[in-house]
Protein backbone atom coordinates (compact mmCIF):
# COMPACT_ATOMS: atom_id res chain seq x y z
CA UNK A 1 0.00 0.00 0.00
CA UNK A 2 1.73 3.23 -0.80
CA UNK A 3 1.66 6.36 1.64
CA UNK A 4 -1.65 8.72 2.11
CA UNK A 5 -1.84 11.48 0.08
CA UNK A 6 0.86 10.17 -2.86
CA UNK A 7 -1.47 9.78 -6.34
CA UNK A 8 -2.52 6.51 -6.94
CA UNK A 9 -2.33 5.20 -10.99
CA UNK A 10 -5.55 2.85 -11.01
CA UNK A 11 -4.67 -0.23 -13.71
CA UNK A 12 -7.85 -0.33 -15.51
CA UNK A 13 -7.35 -3.82 -16.73
CA UNK A 14 -6.61 -5.12 -13.73
CA UNK A 15 -8.74 -3.81 -10.98
CA UNK A 16 -6.95 -4.09 -7.17
CA UNK A 17 -8.70 -5.47 -4.72
CA UNK A 18 -10.35 -4.22 -1.69
CA UNK A 19 -7.99 -2.74 1.18
CA UNK A 20 -8.09 -4.90 4.38
CA UNK A 21 -6.44 -2.52 6.65
CA UNK A 22 -8.55 0.86 7.95
CA UNK A 23 -6.46 4.19 8.07
CA UNK A 24 -5.56 5.01 11.89
CA UNK A 25 -8.14 6.82 13.52
CA UNK A 26 -7.52 9.89 14.85
CA UNK A 27 -7.50 9.84 18.43
CA UNK A 28 -9.59 11.75 20.68
CA UNK A 29 -8.93 14.68 22.29
CA UNK A 30 -9.39 15.49 25.57
CA UNK A 31 -11.80 18.11 26.37
CA UNK A 32 -8.88 20.73 27.30
CA UNK A 33 -7.99 20.52 23.77
CA UNK A 34 -11.36 20.96 21.96
CA UNK A 35 -11.15 24.37 21.34
CA UNK A 36 -7.61 24.78 20.66
CA UNK A 37 -8.00 22.18 17.23
CA UNK A 38 -10.62 22.00 14.79
CA UNK A 39 -11.86 18.35 15.01
CA UNK A 40 -12.81 15.85 11.87
CA UNK A 41 -14.20 13.15 12.22
CA UNK A 42 -13.26 10.43 9.08
CA UNK A 43 -15.97 7.95 7.57
CA UNK A 44 -16.45 4.81 9.15
CA UNK A 45 -16.10 2.95 6.32
CA UNK A 46 -13.18 0.62 5.40
CA UNK A 47 -12.10 2.57 2.40
CA UNK A 48 -11.07 6.20 0.95
CA UNK A 49 -11.65 7.98 -1.80
CA UNK A 50 -8.01 7.66 -2.74
CA UNK A 51 -8.62 4.10 -3.07
CA UNK A 52 -10.13 3.92 -6.59
CA UNK A 53 -10.68 0.11 -7.08
CA UNK A 54 -13.36 -0.05 -4.71
CA UNK A 55 -15.41 2.49 -6.64
CA UNK A 56 -14.85 1.89 -10.04
CA UNK A 57 -14.81 -1.20 -12.37
CA UNK A 58 -12.43 -1.39 -15.82
CA UNK A 59 -14.10 -0.15 -18.35
CA UNK A 60 -14.13 -2.42 -21.57
CA UNK A 61 -16.14 -2.12 -24.62
CA UNK A 62 -16.92 -5.09 -27.30
CA UNK A 63 -18.95 -4.49 -30.10
CA UNK A 64 -21.11 -7.00 -30.78
CA UNK A 65 -23.74 -7.74 -33.29
CA UNK A 66 -26.16 -8.70 -30.64
CA UNK A 67 -28.81 -6.03 -31.30
CA UNK A 68 -29.09 -6.75 -34.67
CA UNK A 69 -29.10 -10.42 -33.95
CA UNK A 70 -32.01 -10.07 -31.64
CA UNK A 71 -34.00 -8.04 -34.36
CA UNK A 72 -33.80 -10.66 -36.67
CA UNK A 73 -35.13 -13.53 -34.73
CA UNK A 74 -38.44 -12.50 -34.94
CA UNK A 75 -38.95 -12.15 -38.69
CA UNK A 76 -40.40 -14.78 -40.65
CA UNK A 77 -38.24 -16.28 -43.54
CA UNK A 78 -40.52 -14.51 -45.52
CA UNK A 79 -39.37 -11.15 -44.33
CA UNK A 80 -35.94 -11.67 -43.82
CA UNK A 81 -33.48 -10.47 -46.29
CA UNK A 82 -32.80 -12.39 -49.43
CA UNK A 83 -29.23 -13.91 -49.79
CA UNK A 84 -26.92 -11.78 -51.73
CA UNK A 85 -26.85 -13.81 -54.02
CA UNK A 86 -30.06 -14.13 -54.66
CA UNK A 87 -30.60 -10.09 -55.30
CA UNK A 88 -31.90 -9.09 -58.07
CA UNK A 89 -32.03 -5.24 -57.19
CA UNK A 90 -29.86 -3.30 -54.94
CA UNK A 91 -30.79 -2.27 -51.59
CA UNK A 92 -29.29 0.93 -50.02
CA UNK A 93 -29.90 0.96 -45.95
CA UNK A 94 -28.05 4.48 -45.34
CA UNK A 95 -27.29 7.02 -47.41
CA UNK A 96 -22.96 8.09 -47.46
CA UNK A 97 -24.34 11.51 -45.82
CA UNK A 98 -25.53 9.34 -43.08
CA UNK A 99 -22.17 8.00 -42.88
CA UNK A 100 -20.32 10.90 -42.43
CA UNK A 101 -22.46 12.37 -40.30
CA UNK A 102 -21.97 9.24 -38.02
CA UNK A 103 -18.45 9.39 -37.70
CA UNK A 104 -18.62 13.16 -37.24
CA UNK A 105 -20.78 12.77 -34.46
CA UNK A 106 -18.93 10.26 -33.24
CA UNK A 107 -15.90 12.29 -33.58
CA UNK A 108 -17.13 15.08 -31.54
CA UNK A 109 -18.75 13.52 -28.70
CA UNK A 110 -14.95 11.43 -28.03
CA UNK A 111 -13.47 14.36 -28.25
CA UNK A 112 -15.73 15.76 -25.13
CA UNK A 113 -15.09 12.68 -23.67
CA UNK A 114 -11.60 13.25 -24.05
CA UNK A 115 -11.75 16.97 -22.75
CA UNK A 116 -13.72 16.23 -19.90
CA UNK A 117 -11.45 13.18 -19.07
CA UNK A 118 -8.13 15.78 -19.12
CA UNK A 119 -9.91 18.64 -16.85
CA UNK A 120 -10.64 16.12 -14.52
CA UNK A 121 -7.20 14.62 -14.34
CA UNK A 122 -6.24 17.88 -13.67
CA UNK A 123 -8.55 18.66 -11.09
CA UNK A 124 -7.97 15.61 -9.40
CA UNK A 125 -4.22 15.92 -9.95
CA UNK A 126 -4.34 19.73 -8.04
CA UNK A 127 -6.90 18.57 -5.47
CA UNK A 128 -4.30 15.16 -4.35
CA UNK A 129 -1.43 17.63 -4.50
CA UNK A 130 -4.06 19.96 -1.97
CA UNK A 131 -4.92 17.21 0.66
CA UNK A 132 -0.95 15.61 0.36
CA UNK A 133 0.54 19.17 1.74
CA UNK A 134 -2.74 20.01 4.24
CA UNK A 135 -2.38 16.16 5.54
CA UNK A 136 1.42 16.65 6.08
CA UNK A 137 1.07 20.02 7.71
CA UNK A 138 -1.47 18.69 10.09
CA UNK A 139 0.78 15.86 10.83
CA UNK A 140 3.56 18.34 11.55
CA UNK A 141 1.51 20.58 14.07
CA UNK A 142 0.43 17.43 15.82
CA UNK A 143 4.19 16.35 16.31
CA UNK A 144 4.98 19.96 17.29
CA UNK A 145 2.68 20.00 20.07
CA UNK A 146 3.14 16.51 21.04
CA UNK A 147 6.68 17.70 21.61
CA UNK A 148 5.81 20.81 23.44
CA UNK A 149 3.30 18.56 25.79
CA UNK A 150 6.37 15.67 26.09
CA UNK A 151 8.56 19.17 27.46
CA UNK A 152 5.72 19.98 29.98
CA UNK A 153 5.68 16.82 31.34
CA UNK A 154 9.60 16.92 31.24
CA UNK A 155 9.65 20.25 33.15
CA UNK A 156 6.78 18.60 35.51
CA UNK A 157 8.88 15.59 36.24
CA UNK A 158 11.96 17.57 36.99
CA UNK A 159 10.16 19.33 39.47
CA UNK A 160 8.97 16.70 41.56
CA UNK A 161 11.90 14.94 41.24
CA UNK A 162 13.61 17.77 43.28
CA UNK A 163 10.81 18.00 45.20
CA UNK A 164 11.07 14.18 46.29
CA UNK A 165 14.40 14.14 47.04
CA UNK A 166 14.01 17.29 49.09
CA UNK A 167 11.29 15.53 51.39
CA UNK A 168 13.74 12.15 51.22
CA UNK A 169 16.30 14.15 52.98
CA UNK A 170 13.89 16.06 55.63
CA UNK A 171 12.36 12.75 56.39
CA UNK A 172 15.63 11.45 57.04
CA UNK A 173 16.35 14.37 58.74
CA UNK A 174 13.58 14.17 60.91
CA UNK A 175 13.75 10.20 61.61
CA UNK A 176 17.21 11.14 62.46
CA UNK A 177 15.64 13.64 65.35
CA UNK A 178 13.35 11.27 65.75
CA UNK A 179 15.96 8.74 67.11
CA UNK A 180 18.09 11.34 69.07
CA UNK A 181 14.54 12.35 70.76
CA UNK A 182 14.35 8.47 72.23
CA UNK A 183 18.18 8.01 72.96
CA UNK A 184 17.97 11.21 74.66
CA UNK A 185 14.76 10.23 76.76
CA UNK A 186 16.03 6.82 77.68
CA UNK A 187 19.24 8.74 78.95
CA UNK A 188 17.35 10.80 81.28
CA UNK A 189 16.50 7.35 82.85
CA UNK A 190 19.87 7.57 84.81
CA UNK A 191 20.49 10.95 85.92
CA UNK A 192 16.40 10.30 87.78
CA UNK A 193 17.72 6.84 89.31
CA UNK A 194 20.87 8.73 90.52
CA UNK A 195 19.14 11.58 92.13
CA UNK A 196 16.26 9.54 93.59
CA UNK A 197 19.01 7.34 94.91
CA UNK A 198 21.25 9.91 96.42
CA UNK A 199 17.46 11.30 98.29
CA UNK A 200 16.76 7.42 99.40
CA UNK A 201 20.89 7.29 100.66
CA UNK A 202 20.48 10.63 102.30
CA UNK A 203 17.61 9.53 104.54
CA UNK A 204 20.11 7.04 106.20
CA UNK A 205 21.85 9.87 107.84
CA UNK A 206 21.49 10.14 111.59
CA UNK A 207 21.08 12.40 114.44
CA UNK A 208 21.56 16.43 113.88
CA UNK A 209 22.70 15.63 110.00
CA UNK A 210 19.30 14.46 109.36
CA UNK A 211 18.48 18.09 107.82
CA UNK A 212 16.32 19.40 104.88
CA UNK A 213 19.62 21.45 103.56
CA UNK A 214 20.54 22.86 100.27
CA UNK A 215 21.62 19.44 98.32
CA UNK A 216 18.17 17.69 99.39
CA UNK A 217 15.95 20.58 97.71
CA UNK A 218 18.69 20.37 94.60
CA UNK A 219 17.98 16.64 94.48
CA UNK A 220 13.79 17.71 94.52
CA UNK A 221 14.73 20.06 92.23
CA UNK A 222 16.64 17.77 90.10
CA UNK A 223 14.09 15.22 89.84
CA UNK A 224 11.59 17.80 89.43
CA UNK A 225 13.49 18.87 86.02
CA UNK A 226 14.10 15.54 84.78
CA UNK A 227 10.76 14.92 84.62
CA UNK A 228 9.35 17.88 83.20
CA UNK A 229 12.33 17.35 80.76
CA UNK A 230 10.77 13.75 79.92
CA UNK A 231 7.23 15.13 79.24
CA UNK A 232 8.46 17.51 77.16
CA UNK A 233 10.67 15.22 75.09
CA UNK A 234 7.37 12.70 74.87
CA UNK A 235 5.40 15.38 73.32
CA UNK A 236 7.82 16.25 70.44
CA UNK A 237 7.98 13.17 70.22
CA UNK A 238 4.33 12.19 69.50
CA UNK A 239 4.60 15.59 67.01
CA UNK A 240 7.64 13.89 64.89
CA UNK A 241 5.37 10.77 64.60
CA UNK A 242 2.51 12.71 62.95
CA UNK A 243 4.98 14.74 61.10
CA UNK A 244 6.71 11.67 59.88
CA UNK A 245 3.39 10.12 58.90
CA UNK A 246 2.28 13.79 57.14
CA UNK A 247 5.68 13.59 55.06
CA UNK A 248 4.97 9.88 54.17
CA UNK A 249 2.11 10.58 52.68
CA UNK A 250 3.35 13.80 50.86
CA UNK A 251 6.14 11.91 49.72
CA UNK A 252 3.77 8.95 48.34
CA UNK A 253 2.01 11.89 46.58
CA UNK A 254 4.80 12.72 44.98
CA UNK A 255 6.35 9.55 44.16
CA UNK A 256 2.63 8.42 42.75
CA UNK A 257 2.79 11.55 40.20
CA UNK A 258 6.16 11.36 39.35
CA UNK A 259 5.31 7.45 37.98
CA UNK A 260 2.08 9.04 36.13
CA UNK A 261 4.54 11.79 34.65
CA UNK A 262 7.10 9.16 33.58
CA UNK A 263 4.51 6.87 31.73
CA UNK A 264 2.94 9.73 30.34
CA UNK A 265 6.33 10.98 29.20
CA UNK A 266 7.05 7.53 28.00
CA UNK A 267 4.01 7.30 25.71
CA UNK A 268 4.30 10.85 24.27
CA UNK A 269 7.51 10.47 23.66
CA UNK A 270 6.66 7.52 21.42
CA UNK A 271 4.14 9.33 19.74
CA UNK A 272 6.25 12.18 19.10
CA UNK A 273 8.74 9.90 17.05
CA UNK A 274 6.14 7.77 15.11
CA UNK A 275 6.52 9.35 10.99
CA UNK A 276 4.39 7.38 8.09
CA UNK A 277 7.20 5.08 8.33
CA UNK A 278 7.40 3.53 11.17
CA UNK A 279 7.19 0.10 11.87
CA UNK A 280 3.77 -1.44 13.85
CA UNK A 281 1.71 1.88 13.25
CA UNK A 282 -2.17 0.40 12.07
CA UNK A 283 -5.90 1.71 11.86
CA UNK A 284 -7.77 1.59 14.92
CA UNK A 285 -11.70 1.96 14.13
CA UNK A 286 -13.42 4.48 15.79
CA UNK A 287 -10.81 5.59 18.55
CA UNK A 288 -11.02 9.21 17.43
CA UNK A 289 -14.49 8.80 19.19
CA UNK A 290 -13.68 7.60 22.41
CA UNK A 291 -12.96 10.27 25.20
CA UNK A 292 -11.47 9.26 28.16
CA UNK A 293 -9.38 12.22 29.42
CA UNK A 294 -10.61 13.31 33.24
CA UNK A 295 -8.50 16.70 33.50
CA UNK A 296 -8.02 19.69 31.36
CA UNK A 297 -4.43 21.95 31.44
CA UNK A 298 -5.23 23.86 34.16
CA UNK A 299 -5.81 21.20 36.31
CA UNK A 300 -2.90 19.04 35.02
CA UNK A 301 -0.59 21.33 35.96
CA UNK A 302 -2.86 22.92 39.22
CA UNK A 303 -3.10 19.19 40.41
CA UNK A 304 0.77 18.52 40.44
CA UNK A 305 1.23 21.79 41.95
CA UNK A 306 -0.71 21.07 44.75
CA UNK A 307 1.12 18.34 45.68
CA UNK A 308 4.58 20.33 45.06
CA UNK A 309 2.74 22.56 47.54
CA UNK A 310 1.83 20.41 49.63
CA UNK A 311 4.93 18.59 50.12
CA UNK A 312 6.93 22.13 50.85
CA UNK A 313 4.45 22.97 53.65
CA UNK A 314 5.32 19.49 55.19
CA UNK A 315 8.87 20.21 54.92
CA UNK A 316 8.49 23.75 56.29
CA UNK A 317 6.69 22.28 58.85
CA UNK A 318 8.83 19.19 59.48
CA UNK A 319 12.01 21.94 58.96
CA UNK A 320 10.23 24.12 61.87
CA UNK A 321 9.64 21.12 64.45
CA UNK A 322 13.32 19.58 63.44
CA UNK A 323 14.41 23.60 65.00
CA UNK A 324 12.37 22.68 67.78
CA UNK A 325 13.23 19.41 68.72
CA UNK A 326 17.13 20.90 68.40
CA UNK A 327 16.49 24.08 70.57
CA UNK A 328 14.65 21.40 72.89
CA UNK A 329 17.13 18.84 73.03
CA UNK A 330 19.61 21.84 73.87
CA UNK A 331 17.59 23.11 76.10
CA UNK A 332 16.81 19.98 78.31
CA UNK A 333 20.50 19.33 78.16
CA UNK A 334 20.84 22.53 79.78
CA UNK A 335 18.93 22.63 82.25
CA UNK A 336 19.69 19.35 83.77
CA UNK A 337 23.55 19.81 83.28
CA UNK A 338 22.95 22.82 85.07
CA UNK A 339 20.82 20.71 87.95
CA UNK A 340 23.51 18.71 87.87
CA UNK A 341 26.03 20.95 88.40
CA UNK A 342 23.76 23.12 90.92
CA UNK A 343 23.54 19.40 92.76
CA UNK A 344 26.99 18.78 92.43
CA UNK A 345 27.98 22.18 94.12
CA UNK A 346 25.60 21.62 97.05
CA UNK A 347 26.74 17.99 97.40
CA UNK A 348 30.47 19.65 97.25
CA UNK A 349 29.21 22.74 99.69
CA UNK A 350 27.96 19.57 102.35
CA UNK A 351 30.59 17.75 102.26
CA UNK A 352 32.87 20.39 103.00
CA UNK A 353 30.73 21.29 105.46
CA UNK A 354 30.85 17.83 107.13
CA UNK A 355 34.63 17.25 106.63
CA UNK A 356 35.74 17.82 110.26
CA UNK A 357 37.21 14.88 111.14
CA UNK A 358 41.30 14.01 110.45
CA UNK A 359 41.27 10.74 109.94
CA UNK A 360 38.38 11.81 107.12
CA UNK A 361 40.71 14.59 105.85
CA UNK A 362 43.16 12.67 103.26
CA UNK A 363 40.13 10.39 102.10
CA UNK A 364 38.45 13.31 101.28
CA UNK A 365 41.29 15.01 99.45
CA UNK A 366 42.30 12.26 97.62
CA UNK A 367 38.37 12.43 96.12
CA UNK A 368 38.64 15.58 95.38
CA UNK A 369 41.58 15.22 93.57
CA UNK A 370 39.95 12.50 91.25
CA UNK A 371 37.22 14.92 91.13
CA UNK A 372 39.98 17.77 90.07
CA UNK A 373 41.15 14.95 87.20
CA UNK A 374 37.97 14.30 85.85
CA UNK A 375 37.57 17.94 84.97
CA UNK A 376 40.77 18.21 83.58
CA UNK A 377 40.23 15.40 81.40
CA UNK A 378 36.60 16.76 80.48
CA UNK A 379 38.28 20.67 79.89
CA UNK A 380 40.22 18.51 77.41
CA UNK A 381 37.83 16.69 75.90
CA UNK A 382 35.81 20.22 75.24
CA UNK A 383 39.11 22.01 74.06
CA UNK A 384 39.55 18.74 71.70
CA UNK A 385 35.88 18.94 70.27
CA UNK A 386 37.10 22.59 69.99
CA UNK A 387 39.68 21.72 67.34
CA UNK A 388 37.57 19.15 65.94
CA UNK A 389 35.08 21.65 64.62
CA UNK A 390 38.36 23.29 62.97
CA UNK A 391 37.90 20.82 59.50
CA UNK A 392 34.28 20.53 59.06
CA UNK A 393 34.50 24.48 58.97
CA UNK A 394 36.68 24.67 56.85
CA UNK A 395 35.04 22.38 54.76
CA UNK A 396 31.99 24.09 54.83
CA UNK A 397 33.78 27.52 53.91
CA UNK A 398 35.72 26.51 51.45
CA UNK A 399 32.52 25.04 49.61
CA UNK A 400 30.89 28.60 49.98
CA UNK A 401 34.09 30.10 48.39
CA UNK A 402 33.99 27.49 45.90
CA UNK A 403 30.36 28.22 44.81
CA UNK A 404 31.23 31.87 44.23
CA UNK A 405 32.94 30.88 41.31
CA UNK A 406 29.48 29.69 39.50
CA UNK A 407 28.43 31.38 36.34
CA UNK A 408 25.98 34.00 35.99
CA UNK A 409 22.64 32.46 36.76
CA UNK A 410 24.12 29.57 38.72
CA UNK A 411 25.00 31.84 41.46
CA UNK A 412 21.36 31.05 43.11
CA UNK A 413 20.44 31.15 46.77
CA UNK A 414 19.32 27.64 46.87
CA UNK A 415 19.14 24.97 49.65
CA UNK A 416 22.25 24.27 49.47
CA UNK A 417 23.62 27.71 49.90
CA UNK A 418 21.30 28.19 52.90
CA UNK A 419 22.37 25.54 54.23
CA UNK A 420 26.62 25.69 53.94
CA UNK A 421 25.60 29.44 55.33
CA UNK A 422 23.75 27.71 58.29
CA UNK A 423 26.29 25.57 58.89
CA UNK A 424 28.75 28.29 59.27
CA UNK A 425 26.76 29.71 62.02
CA UNK A 426 25.80 26.33 63.83
CA UNK A 427 29.56 25.97 63.96
CA UNK A 428 30.15 29.03 65.58
CA UNK A 429 27.39 28.72 67.80
CA UNK A 430 29.27 25.38 68.67
CA UNK A 431 32.36 26.56 69.35
CA UNK A 432 31.07 29.79 71.50
CA UNK A 433 28.77 26.99 73.45
CA UNK A 434 32.46 25.09 73.67
CA UNK A 435 34.17 28.32 74.83
CA UNK A 436 31.71 28.64 77.53
CA UNK A 437 31.19 25.00 78.55
CA UNK A 438 35.03 25.44 78.90
CA UNK A 439 34.92 28.44 81.00
CA UNK A 440 32.31 26.41 82.96
CA UNK A 441 34.62 23.56 83.53
CA UNK A 442 37.36 25.63 84.31
CA UNK A 443 35.89 27.97 87.08
CA UNK A 444 34.47 24.21 88.08
CA UNK A 445 37.56 23.13 88.41
CA UNK A 446 38.88 26.36 90.38
CA UNK A 447 35.66 25.82 92.71
CA UNK A 448 36.81 22.10 93.33
CA UNK A 449 40.56 22.96 93.99
CA UNK A 450 38.83 25.54 96.51
CA UNK A 451 37.33 22.76 97.75
CA UNK A 452 40.20 21.18 98.45
CA UNK A 453 42.09 24.12 99.99
CA UNK A 454 38.18 24.49 102.13
CA UNK A 455 39.03 20.42 102.78
CA UNK A 456 42.04 21.13 104.36
CA UNK A 457 40.60 23.13 106.93
CA UNK A 458 37.41 20.79 107.39
CA UNK A 459 38.29 18.98 110.57
CA UNK A 460 35.01 18.11 112.29
CA UNK A 461 32.66 16.27 109.53
CA UNK A 462 30.83 12.98 110.64
CA UNK A 463 32.09 10.15 109.44
CA UNK A 464 28.60 8.58 108.42
CA UNK A 465 27.39 11.72 106.71
CA UNK A 466 30.76 12.25 105.27
CA UNK A 467 30.06 8.60 103.82
CA UNK A 468 27.10 9.11 102.15
CA UNK A 469 27.82 12.42 100.70
CA UNK A 470 30.97 11.41 99.42
CA UNK A 471 31.64 7.92 98.82
CA UNK A 472 27.56 6.75 97.86
CA UNK A 473 25.97 9.75 96.44
CA UNK A 474 28.62 12.07 94.73
CA UNK A 475 29.85 7.76 93.53
CA UNK A 476 26.71 7.57 91.54
CA UNK A 477 27.04 11.37 90.30
CA UNK A 478 29.33 10.14 88.46
CA UNK A 479 27.46 8.65 86.01
CA UNK A 480 25.46 11.34 85.08
CA UNK A 481 25.20 11.35 80.85
CA UNK A 482 27.27 14.23 79.36
CA UNK A 483 25.93 17.11 77.59
CA UNK A 484 26.62 14.79 74.20
CA UNK A 485 24.46 12.51 75.37
CA UNK A 486 21.55 14.16 76.74
CA UNK A 487 21.16 15.66 73.24
CA UNK A 488 21.16 12.35 72.01
CA UNK A 489 24.01 13.15 69.83
CA UNK A 490 25.51 9.49 70.67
Amino acid sequence: MESVGSPLTATYAHPRSTPTKFLPAINAMASSYKDRFPYYSLPQNSSFPWMPSPYYKPATVNPTLVPFYKTSQGMTISKKLPLISNRTTFISRYTPDDWYSSNVTNYEESEVSQHNSEHLRADTTCMIHDKYHQTKETQEESTKILGVRANDIEFWKSELSCELDAMMRETNALRDMKQRLERALAETESPLQVAQGCLLQREKRMGIDLVHDDVEKELFTEVSVIRSCQERMQQYLHKIKAQLASNRAAQHELERDLAHKQAAYHIDDKCYHLRNTTDGISYYRGVEEVDATISVPESWAKFTDNNILRSQSERAASSKLRDSSENLLELTASEMRSQFNRVNVAFTNRIAETIDAKTKIRTRLEETLQEIFQMERNIEDIQKAMRDQGPPFKVAQTRLDGRTQRPDMELCRDTAQLHLVNEVHEIYDTVRSLQQRLKDSEDTLQMLVHAKSVLQHELAIKANSLLIDQEKCMRMRRTFPTTVWLRGSV
